[in-house]
């Protein structure tokens, strides 16, 4: 018989520090598989496509949406992010372990899509007033930017009590650590 492909679902309110610990994490279990959203947003200039996201059109986007091409989609900031379908049923049926960043509705609603193939994990911040500080000292967005991603965070944070866990990153390598340990946890009752 083989061995049953599982999700595990990261989310966190922007700024919570998920990319870095996403990262690490990655770098500790080469093996998983990191799935790769869709964005309509442009890219930046550090990222790579097919590595940080599947840039698309608009239009592209759409169609994916009419042909039932995402497991999840969300418009979010003014763009719109999805996770392909057919990649991870694939790699579900072929018994892999895949590693999923998404936003707060795409993780809930892949949750209830995939059940109890999905283990899901809310990154926290230490606390608001670090979230706020961790904002205001990035240097990459307007002081309005910045207001709307801290209200937007503020929300998302309400969301956390439908995750299956909750992690604080409040030292990287504890929070990798402890991502680690719910894993082996959750595989030891499968």
């Amino acid at each position: 018989m083989n061995k049953r492909g599982r999700l595990i679902i990261i989310s966190a309110p922007s700024g919570t520090g998920k990319t870095t610990v996403i990262h690490r994490f990655l770098v500790k279990n080469p093996n998983m598989i990191h799935s790769v959203s869709c964005t309509t947003r442009p890219k930046r200039p550090n990222e790579i496509d097919g590595k940080d996201y599947h840039f698309i059109s608009l239009t592209t986007f759409k169609e994916g949406i009419t042909g039932n091409q995402f497991a999840e989609w969300a418009h979010v900031h003014d763009h719109y992010y999805g996770t392909p379908k057919e990649s991870l049923d694939a790699w579900l049926r072929e018994g892999k372990e895949v590693l999923l960043d998404v936003d707060v509705l795409g993780g809930t609603n892949l949750k209830k899509l995939y059940k109890d193939q999905a283990v899901s994990i809310f990154l926290l911040p230490p606390n608001n007033e670090e979230l706020q500080r961790r904002f205001f000292n990035r240097g990459t967005d307007s002081e309005e930017q910045k207001e709307i991603r801290m209200k937007n965070a503020l929300k998302e944070l309400t969301y956390k009590d439908q995750y299956d866990y909750q992690v604080v990153n409040d030292v990287l390598e504890k929070a990798c650590s402890d991502i680690e340990e719910i894993l082996d946890a959750h595989a030891r009752r499968l």
